[in-house]
């Protein structure tokens, strides 16, 4: 048996056992090859560590990695059309999963039946936490989109704090790298020029919004360099490319902690939401097994080992320890730990299911300008 990440082959420890022995490991699930989507990375060493190693002990399966999720949308348009869909499990941002499920190109999902319940006896679709369970949709973690700061280039009395200061080049100059798309840029924009966090997605529905935000990125357009991979702004960070830069905040977690970097999260506005697990249409009668196990109570604390991502099940909180390298407490990296949550925003999916297409057109618009 073996996982394939990235073309890389791992072989596990089990073709070393005896024949008696490996009858024994491998449960009666037939050997099959899953194709599992998702984000690379950090996140994609997490997931590795908590749900496929454990997998393939239990069953002998071989697991293929496919770091795609960042366009799994249309990748699953395109699979669709060609009449070939040879992706089985995918992690997908629940907007873009609205999106799919409307558009019939993932199964419906009956949550109660098809996942675990928690050790109590708790019910998935009361143990996992609100928004977690969509019709087509199952979460995993909560994560957050964040902006960090390499803190050597700025003076030790003096370190940026707020989103506010990630606007402030007379005060904090440097590059400042931010995706390339309106999610985030447009919610950050309008909170640091004044809109209270709770007025934002209805401010961004007018067209004043909407220009008002791009006036406020327009305030440092020259200092940004856009990335559009997950790896890309730590990369930019350590080599002092930029000063600021915006991130999923496991990805900054596994360069300061694995890495030793002189990062600091800017906690402020953060923006946090939930990413899981969709099924392709067709695929589900070979992936609900897995899908049940890497969802249960365990694999989702186990997985906070590794990442710094809260489990999306109410259940898995009393689970989640330390890390598993370091031996860190894992609890003040989490995005929901209590002092970091105070000015968090919640992504609006529905917002950005209805919206997206009509704001990425405008963004692009003034990125060319």
């Amino acid at each position: 048996m073996k996982i394939s990440i990235n073309n890389r082959i791992v072989k596990t420890g089990v073709a070393a056992l005896g024949v008696s022995a490996l009858a024994v490991a491998v449960s009666a699930h037939a050997e099959q090859t899953l194709n599992i989507v998702s984000w690379g990375g950090a996140y994609s060493m997490s997931q590795h560590e908590a749900y496929d190693k454990p997998w393939i002990e239990k069953t002998g399966d071989e697991i293929v990695n496919i770091d795609r999720s960042g366009n799994a949308l249309a990748g699953l348009r395109s699979q669709s059309q060609a009449g070939n869909v040879t992706w089985d499990l995918v992690d997908m941002l629940p907007a873009d999963a609205m999106i799919a499920c409307d558009e019939g190109l993932i199964e419906p999902l009956d949550h109660d039946e098809l996942l675990a319940d928690a050790p109590d006896g708790t019910s998935p679709s009361e143990d996992f936490v609100d928004g977690a369970l969509g019709d087509c949709f199952v979460a995993s973690i909560v994560y957050s989109n964040i902006v960090a700061f390499n803190s050597e280039m700025f003076p030790e009395d003096d370190q940026p704090s707020t989103i506010e200061d990630v606007f402030d080049l007379e005060n904090y100059p440097g590059k400042r790298a931010l995706l390339r798309k309106p999610i985030n840029n447009m919610e950050w924009a309008l909170i640091a020029d004044g809109v209270e966090r709770d007025e934002v997605y209805a401010m961004l529905e007018t067209e004043e919004g909407v220009e008002r935000a791009l006036a406020k990125l327009d305030t440092i357009k020259d200092e940004i360099i856009w990335w559009e991979e997950g790896a890309q702004p730590p990369q930019l960070l350590a080599d002092q490319e930029v000063a600021f830069a915006s991130a999923y905040n496991g990805r900054i977690f596994d360069a300061m902690v694995t890495e030793d970097q002189p990062f600091e999260i800017i906690w402020d506005a953060q923006v946090f939401e939930l990413d899981g697990w969709v099924v392709p249409t067709g695929k589900l009668d070979k992936v609900k097994d897995y899908l049940h196990f890497a969802t249960d109570t365990q694999r989702l604390a186990d997985q906070a080992k590794y990442i710094s991502y809260g489990p999306a099940r109410k259940s898995s909180a009393e689970f989640v320890s330390t890390h598993a390298e370091t031996g860190i407490e894992m609890e003040e990296h989490m995005p929901t730990y209590g002092p970091n949550f105070e000015t968090a925003i919640q992504k609006d999916d529905l917002f950005w299911a209805d919206f997206n297409d009509e704001l990425t057109q405008r963004f692009d618009a003034w990125l060319s300008q």
